[in-house]
């Protein structure tokens, strides 16, 4: 009979329910000090266990805090379980059976504050002598890197595309010049063409990276005087210095993007030509301790981040702050009843009101978008263990070590001026919350996971923790500190100390896992659009009928004959296999593996065009919205599509299963796509090893592709507008709307397109007020003309709710510069802008047959004898809109 302390462990000796250490079978019986029990169900690792009898309407605890109520009573060696994992459990192929009913439920009553029993906490003791690490030390108070980056930054999400571009077309320069330490991009997906909600903190974050210690030279890219963009250099330029932020200190351009491509590509290579000798020169020097400042950030956390992983990171910060250094702990809604624990240290007592306003502040935001902080755990955060928000805080919590006190509260990316333990707005979504902790002045990211996320971040080094020993030798390649081996038996002050020794290390520049795995992704804290408490009926997504709207079409059609090929999904003039990634935290992988995919023989030998993904920020942490599940199901059926896999980082909110699901839901059928998880695979080597076999036996089967020849039903075009169409443009694309669908193609156009307040409605006798006939990203299964639902006008976000809807081609009209395209559908741009004419598809005149020559263009395009613009450069992006409700969790 084992003992418990074989089989579990309990976070605090006063709980009354413990953690399974590993899967335990049903049956088995359990010996404690006071006596034995037998376990009522089969356990997987990581959840919970009475061992006490509660009875009901009586507290579970771990940590010595309340996470639940029972609702019947409960015994010794039951399963305890809420509705929220019972749900997700069900979700999973699991080969042993769960409880009938849950026997606890969340509710809790919130933290009270007494005022009139604090006391203020004394500072950390601070250690008498100094440690040391090789920085860069740089001048105007910027503090000292842990690296010396060129960093092009994208100052809003239009340059986006463009900006990974440039990185990647001169990443290579920084090869000969041994202390520069890269060329990265910013880019991200906020600052497009409305006023956005988070202009404060959006330009708050930039103006953090812009000054941040480990930038050696820093361009800031829009589109000036050419572009409509939300914010701009202009805007970023006069908050830097209304603020006071030390951007002399830095060597820094800001530039406007002009016409041409190669012009924008070739002036950034003439400015390397400069900085790269000057960056270089910049060497590390013998820098205090006192000088770090850590980011604590935890992803994929399980049951076991508050007992190994969190501990350990909070060993590491304490003792970086007794040397003089700063800690920063984040997400707001991942300290939702762990209050307590926070406020049980604290310096001042402004500090603890300013925490307690911002958690508030949180709940009401989340609250206007009909949302709660319950909705913070992800399917994956559930799956391994993590019940619900108050188990997830208590142990998110432990980032902070017990004897640190909270030193002071700021705003999201706001900079961080001493040493101490601070706590900064933001929310639970890692990328997002990451972010602002570099923008404060974070040189060093220490991320906690039990899953085994590989998050990374372009300038600023991570160091990955991984609470067990199990998924630490599973995904060894991708970690850095194993912290089950506390777990295993290691003293805490053992690994601790050789935890701070590799800290160090990196911090004078060795790389992490990460940093040698060569990926890494930007979000800032996305715009939520609720400003104030609305009637949520108005704002939720309606209906729609999937019935084209009728158009006028006395139109002549022109004898037309396309090459396409015939697939279950509909005709194509092309064959494109898809990785396709569940969430935001496998989009980097998806696409490194795609690129590599197309770097192989397998397209030539098997008649396939291209591989291509959709690299995207959702699905991890943030609301799953309807336009966002909609989009999804869409590109699982485009026609362009022979072969689908979809990846999964593997602890997201929308992971295989929950896509596995949502498919049956919808009658298609999940063994049709091939499937792979970066965490449970093996890691990303493993897993891209996977994907490649799969492709390869998929397309070993496949019967010789053949062509047809088709009419204008071949046709599906998506068509949008960017600026202000003159009437020329908007009669010759109405004619083009109908001879398409006088033909028997599709058009589809967003409703918030400008196009439908010119010309283009009277050509088509459209009525004034428009239902639209599809939802954003809804498949367009009947021919003709319809009108797509989209919850605002942005770019990017219009892009890939078109290309969901099953569009072969789309065709825009661009004002000023040419924008980004979309990764798996060609977008061709057409302008009157003649002084850019190399980098559009199409300069349009007033005198000429707009119609008939963006019919040829089309065609053309379609038949591989034209290449859109974006595609030769390169310049693409997929931006998921977050609907009217989207918030971030």
């Amino acid at each position: 009979m084992p003992q418990l302390e074989d089989i579990a462990r309990l976070p605090d000796p006063a709980d009354n329910c413990a953690i399974a250490i590993r899967d335990l079978p049903a049956g088995l019986n359990v010996q404690t000090n006071e006596g034995s029990f037998t376990l009522s169900h089969g356990l997987l690792e990581g959840h919970r266990f009475a061992i006490q009898p509660i009875p009901k309407g009586q507290q579970l605890s771990s940590w010595r805090q309340r996470f639940g109520i029972a609702t019947r009573d409960i015994l010794p060696g039951d399963y305890v379980m809420n509705q929220g994992v019972q749900v997700e459990l069900a979700r999973r192929n699991l080969d042993f059976a769960l409880p009938a009913q849950p026997n606890f439920d969340n509710m809790i009553k919130p933290y009270h504050f007494d005022e009139a029993r604090f006391m203020p906490a004394r500072p950390l003791k601070p250690h008498q002598d100094q440690r040391y690490f090789l920085g860069y030390a740089r001048e105007g108070g910027r503090g000292v890197g842990t690296r010396n980056m060129i960093v092009i930054l994208g100052t809003s999400s239009l340059v986006a595309g463009f900006t990974r571009t440039l990185a990647q077309l001169t990443a290579s320069m920084a090869d000969e010049f041994a202390h520069v330490d890269g060329i990265v991009p910013v880019a991200h997906t906020e600052g497009g063409h409305s006023k956005p909600n988070n202009r404060e903190l959006l330009l708050r974050a930039l103006a953090g990276f812009m000054v941040h210690p480990n930038v050696g030279a820093v361009v800031a890219l829009d589109f000036g005087e050419h572009g409509a963009e939300a914010i701009s250099n202009a805007d970023l330029r006069a908050y830097l210095r209304e603020e006071g932020y030390p951007l002399a200190a830095v060597e820094h351009r800001f530039h406007s993007l002009a016409p041409g491509f190669e012009a924008n590509v070739a002036w950034f290579k003439a400015l390397l030509a400069d900085w790269l000798p000057l960056v270089n020169s910049f060497t590390r020097s013998r820098q205090p301790l006192s000088a770090l400042k850590i980011a604590l950030q935890c992803g994929g956390s399980d049951a076991f981040s508050g007992i190994s992983g969190n501990p350990l990171a909070a060993w590491v910060a304490k003792e970086v702050i007794r040397y003089g250094g700063s800690a920063n702990l984040a997400e707001t809604d991942e300290l939702i009843g762990a209050e307590a624990y926070v406020l049980d240290k604290v310096e001042r007592i402004e500090t603890a009101r300013k925490f307690l306003e911002k958690v508030e502040r949180f709940k009401e935001w989340v609250g206007w978008h009909g949302q709660t902080a319950e909705g913070n755990p992800s399917g994956g955060n559930k799956y391994r263990g993590l019940y619900n928000i108050y188990l997830k805080s208590l142990g998110a919590a432990a980032k902070r070590h017990p004897d640190v006190p909270l030193h002071d509260v700021i705003d999201y990316s706001q900079r961080m001026t001493s040493g101490g333990f601070y706590f900064m707005d933001s929310p639970g979504n890692d990328l997002e919350s990451i972010a602002g902790q570099v923008a404060s002045g974070c040189n060093m990211i220490f991320f906690i996971t039990g899953n085994g996320s590989i998050t990374n971040f372009p300038f600023a080094p991570t160091i990955k923790f991984v609470t067990t020993s199990a998924r630490f030798d599973l995904l060894s390649k991708d970690m850095d500190v194993n912290a089950g081996e506390y777990l295993d038996g290691q003293p805490l002050d053992a690994l601790g100390a050789r935890t701070l020794d590799l800290t160090v290390d990196v911090a004078g520049g060795r790389q992490s896992v990460g940093e040698r795995a060569g990926h890494h992704q930007v979000q800032i804290w996305r715009d939520w659009q609720q400003t104030r408490p609305a009637n949520l009926s108005v704002i939720e997504p309606r209906s729609t009928s999937g019935e084209p709207l009728p158009i006028a079409h006395d139109v002549a059609l022109p004898p037309v004959e396309i090459p396409v090929y015939a697939n279950p999904r509909g005709l194509s003039s092309e064959r494109v296999a898809l990785v396709m990634p569940t969430s935001l935290c496998s989009g980097q992988i998806a696409r490194m593996t795609a690129d590599a995919l197309n770097n192989s023989d397998l397209c030539r030998a098997y008649g396939l065009s291209r591989f291509a993904t959709l690299v995207h920020t959702e699905g991890c942490g943030g609301t799953v919205v309807p336009e966002y599940k909609e989009m999804q199901i869409g590109y699982l059926q485009h026609p362009k599509l022979r072969h689908i896999l979809l990846l999964e980082h593997g602890c997201e909110i929308t992971h295989n299963s929950y896509f596995r699901q949502m498919m049956s839901e919808r009658g298609l059928e999940p063994d049709d796509f091939g499937w792979a998880s970066i965490q449970l695979d093996g890691g990303i080597d493993a897993v891209m090893r996977k994907i490649q076999a799969w492709f390869q036996q998929r397309l070993r089967a496949d019967k010789p592709p053949k062509r047809t020849l088709a009419g204008l039903e071949a046709l599906r075009l998506g068509v949008l507008s960017q600026g202000d169409p003159p009437e020329y443009v908007a009669r010759g694309l109405a004619r083009l709307c109908q001879v398409i669908v006088k033909g028997g193609g599709t058009v589809v156009i967003s409703d918030k397109d400008r196009l439908l307040s010119t010309a283009f409605t009277q050509e088509l006798q459209l009525p004034d007020e428009l239902e639209p006939s599809l939802g954003y990203g809804q498949a367009a299964n009947e021919a003709g003309f319809h009108v797509m639902a989209n919850p605002r006008l942005h770019w990017g976000e219009t892009l890939a709710g078109l290309g969901a809807s099953g569009v072969e081609i789309m065709l825009g009209f661009v004002e000023g510069m040419p924008l980004s395209g979309h990764p798996l559908v060609p977008v061709l741009q057409a302008s009157g802008n003649r002084s850019a004419a190399a980098d559009f598809d199409a300069v349009l005149s007033a005198g000429d047959d707009v119609a008939g020559d963006l019919l040829a263009l089309v065609l053309a395009a379609m038949k591989g004898d034209h290449v859109a613009r974006h595609q030769v450069t390169g310049s693409e992006d997929f931006q998921v809109t977050r609907g009217l409700l989207g918030v971030s969790f």
